[in-house]
This record gives structure tokens, C-alpha cells and sequence, in this order.
């Protein structure tokens, strides 16, 4: 491993010494040990360093915690291949780092991935959400623990010089160094952000997206029990209209109190969108060699006794088991021999509880996101038999999904990963606010206890945000 620079020649000669041994289209990526900062509170400093408008938070406090900011190389693209297209990119743009993987596992430089839930969107316009969008950020700042690194990533040439970043890297860890005492970040648990105690909204009535999820629940049982589909995630979306524009972070912070269990995530395209949320579910990750994917399916309210029913209930442990054999039958068909447990457990994120099955493998010769390509999307957010249910959304659902349920994550230069299903999430721009939230439907599913269901999610959602609106309007 590299010896960490504690002084700015020894990051000027790990700067020279890199760049002399790169490719002609090969990338400096020089990274610095900074004391402890939180990535989170440290993001905008990072984002006023870039133009584009890209901005990625990914907040495991206290486990990995990642914030990144500006694009050095960047892929969108849609389509059947997008998996082993993104893929490709993300090995091609780690190879040609130099030196990047001599740092501790926590600093090491990332591709950053975005999927939407399907292929291609229906209608591809500037708002839509392309098949994948996979960054390789300019800026990263990770943390774990008491550790934390900054990473600068950019092309040689053009006036740019191993000099130029080696000064541009350590003038921002300066800069992130003296904001130490406003920047010593979010506590485990404690807020970081100034409060938005003042968000609401101010819309109409709620009857028109409950009418139209239960008519769409009704249309989704006959397919079930007529023997069409064993299961059908159908999902609903709440439109919330926001008193003022509100930070994306702001929102965000919160959910490090309430959703310390789940994984925190922002992934801002430009400054007129961003996706943020607390996933519960694990799509896959992969740890030296090591591969796990989590079946999580089956929800109650996060207390004792309706947690302990959720066990013992006959509907949700035939959903949950479904989503058990798709994902072990998934990882198989990638070649993998998957191990599962005997019985769900059960698992509390925030003020919900959820069925949970981990289901580990040991990763052979396989790609990552090959694997990832079998997996999505599992019966937990789409349905049973997959192709007909990802048929049936797209006509039972009057929006469309973009990320919502898709995989969303990282890639790091020794193939460690880690993707997310964006679940418990939403999507602003200016002072709109859209959440989604989902509910599978199997034999024995009732509409009105479905409904219960995403108006729980919802409004669980909505909380914790601090953006529960006076009347809602979905």
C-alpha cells in the first residue's frame, strides 16, 4: 500500500510519479487523508469545485459513507445490454486509473450507477431516465469510522498538469480541514442540516389515486388468480408540492434518526432533479470474492405485535418465499451456488418490519453487474412469472417508474460493489416532491389491505422527510 502524503511534495511526487507511468488515455487519480468530516456535510463544498451538476451521496453512517461530485468520465445510455454495457465502462474507466487500488478499501475510487427499472423509458424526453447512467466522479470523499479520504480524478492534458492537481487536491483538503468544526458532521443519528420543520405542501384531495390503485389491484388479483401471474408489485405515486424550494440534502438528513438500518442515497443527474431515499434492500453486494443478495418481501408496522404476526402470517410468508426462490434461482443461472437459511428473520428499518432472507455466494469468474442483470428486477418489486409482470406495470401503472425499485450503487477498481434497490425514495425537482411506494399482490392479497399497505409506506415516508402535507394529493 502507498504511503498516505501528509505533506503537499509527497502528493506532488505521488502525482508525478503516477502520471509518468500512464497510458496516453490514462487518468491521475490522486487521493488524500483528510482528518474525519462527514461526506454529507461536505458535499456541497465538493459540488462548488464542478459545473455539471452531478452530485452522489451514498450513506451508510456508520458504516461506508461516500459523497461525490463531478463528472471525469460518464455513460447513459438505454437498452437490453445496459448491464454488461455498464459494466464494460466501469472496468475500462477503473483500468485506466493509476494506482487508484493502493489505498485502504473504504478510499478506493468508484463507479457510481444509476438504473432505471426498465430497459428504456416509453417516452424519451430530457426528464426521462435512461437504462443506466454510471459516473466516474471527478471528486469522492469517503469515510468510514475515523478514516476518511479525498479523491481527485481527472484527464491529463489540455493545460492540466500532475502539478495543477496535486494543488487543486490539497487546497480543497484544506479547505474541507478548516470547515472541520462546522463540518464534524452528523453524529450517528443526529441531523446535520439546518431543520426544514417549516416543509409542507398544499394540494388536493386523496380519493383519486386510492380509486385508481384499487382498480388497478382489482384488474392485478384476477390476473393472479386466474393462474397468469403468481405475483404483481403494483406501486403508487403521491405528488407533494413543496412551500419553497428545499435542498436536497436537507431532506436527506433526517433519515440518519429514522432509517439507521437502511442505506441513504442521493443521485442528482443536474440541478433540476434529484432522486434521494433510505433503501432497506440489499440487490447484491460483493466483498472479496463474496457475493450476498437479500430477499426482503413482506411489510407490517414496525411494533412488537404486529412484527411478531408477520411471521406468522400465511400470505406474507408465501410472498416472501417467492422472492427466496426467484433470487437463489437467479444465482444459479449466473453460475453461482447460493446458500440460503431455513427461515426468514425479521428486520426493522425505521418504523416498518419486513420479512428478510440473506442469501450469500461465492463470486467465481463472474462480472458483478452480470449478476445484477439476473437478479433485477426480483419478485419483491415486480412480479411473478417476470417478463408478464414487467408487461402488466406497464400498463397498470399511469407513470413511470424511472428509478424507482432499480439498482443503484458502485463499483470500486478491485470489483467490490454494492447495489441498492431504490425503494423508500423519491424524486425532487423545484418544490415538487414525488414518492413512490409499492405492494406485492399474490392469492389471498385483499385491495384494501394492499392499499393500507403504500398509504402506510407513504405516509412512513412523508414523516421522516419531514413533508407531510396538511392533504395529500397522489
Amino acid at each position: 500500500m502507498l504511503q498516505a502524503p501528509a505533506r503537499f511534495p509527497e502528493l506532488l511526487a505521488a502525482a508525478q510519479a503516477q502520471a509518468a507511468d500512464l497510458d496516453p488515455d490514462g487518468v491521475l487519480s490522486l487521493a488524500l487523508p483528510l482528518a474525519p468530516i462527514d461526506p454529507l456535510a461536505g458535499l456541497p463544498l465538493l459540488a462548488e469545485q464542478t459545473g455539471d451538476g452531478f452530485r452522489f451521496l451514498w450513506d451508510g453512517a456508520p458504516g461506508l459513507c461516500i459523497a461525490a461530485a463531478g463528472r471525469c468520465h460518464s455513460l447513459e445510455l438505454s437498452g437490453a445490454r445496459r448491464f454488461e454495457l455498464a459494466q464494460r465502462f466501469a472496468t475500462a474507466s477503473l483500468s485506466r486509473l493509476g494506482n487508484a487500488a493502493d489505498t485502504p478499501a473504504m478510499a478506493r475510487a468508484r463507479v457510481l450507477l444509476a438504473f432505471g427499472f426498465f430497459d428504456s423509458p416509453l417516452q424519451p424526453d430530457e426528464s426521462a431516465v435512461p437504462g443506466v447512467q454510471a459516473v466516474l466522479p471527478r471528486w469522492q470523499l469517503s469515510r468510514q469510522g475515523r478514516h476518511c479520504w479525498l479523491r481527485l480524478q481527472q484527464n491529463l492534458g489540455g493545460g492540466i498538469t500532475p502539478r495543477q492537481t496535486a494543488e487543486e487536491l490539497w487546497e480543497l483538503g484544506q479547505a474541507l480541514a478548516a470547515a472541520a468544526g462546522q463540518l464534524a458532521g452528523v453524529r450517528h443519528g443526529a441531523d446535520s442540516m439546518p431543520s426544514q420543520e417549516a416543509i409542507s405542501s398544499h394540494s388536493g384531495a386523496d380519493t383519486h389515486w386510492q380509486r385508481l390503485y384499487r382498480q388497478a389491484a382489482e384488474r392485478a388479483l384476477e390476473l393472479v388468480n386466474g393462474g397468469e401471474l403468481s405475483k404483481l408489485v403494483l406501486a403508487v405515486r403521491q405528488e407533494l408540492t413543496l412551500a419553497r424550494p428545499v435542498e436536497p440534502l436537507a431532506l436527506l438528513a433526517p433519515l440518519r434518526r429514522h432509517q439507521s438500518g437502511s442505506c441513504r442515497f442521493l443521485w442528482q443527474r443536474d440541478r433540476h432533479a434529484a432522486l434521494l431515499g433510505a433503501s432497506p434492500e440489499r440487490l447484491l453486494t460483493v466483498r472479496s470474492g463474496l457475493l450476498r443478495s437479500d430477499a426482503l418481501a413482506g411489510t407490517a408496522p414496525g411494533e412488537p405485535m404486529a412484527a411478531a404476526q408477520l411471521l406468522q402470517s400465511e400470505k406474507d410468508r408465501h410472498e416472501h418465499e417467492l422472492v427466496v426462490e426467484a433470487i437463489t434461482e437467479g444465482l444459479r443461472q449466473a453460475g453461482l451456488d447460493p446458500c440460503r437459511p431455513r427461515r426468514p428473520r425479521l428486520a426493522r428499518h425505521g418504523q416498518l418490519a419486513h420479512l428478510h432472507t440473506p442469501i450469500p455466494a461465492a463470486l467465481r469468474h463472474q462480472h458483478p453487474l452480470a449478476v445484477a442483470a439476473t437478479l433485477h428486477p426480483t419478485p419483491a418489486v415486480a412480479g411473478l412469472p417476470r417478463r408478464q409482470a414487467m408487461a402488466w406495470l406497464r400498463t397498470l401503472e399511469p407513470f413511470e417508474r424511472g428509478h424507482y425499485a432499480a439498482p443503484l450503487g458502485w463499483i470500486d477498481s478491485c470489483g467490490d460493489t454494492d447495489l441498492r434497490v431504490a425503494i423508500r425514495s423519491g424524486t425532487l425537482r423545484g418544490r415538487r416532491l414525488e414518492l413512490t411506494a409499492g405492494a406485492g399482490l399474490v392469492q389471498g392479497s385483499l385491495p384494501d389491505r394492499e392499499l393500507e399497505e403504500v398509504t402506510l409506506k407513504l405516509g412512513v415516508l412523508q414523516q421522516q422527510l419531514r413533508a407531510t402535507p396538511a392533504a395529500g394529493r397522489l
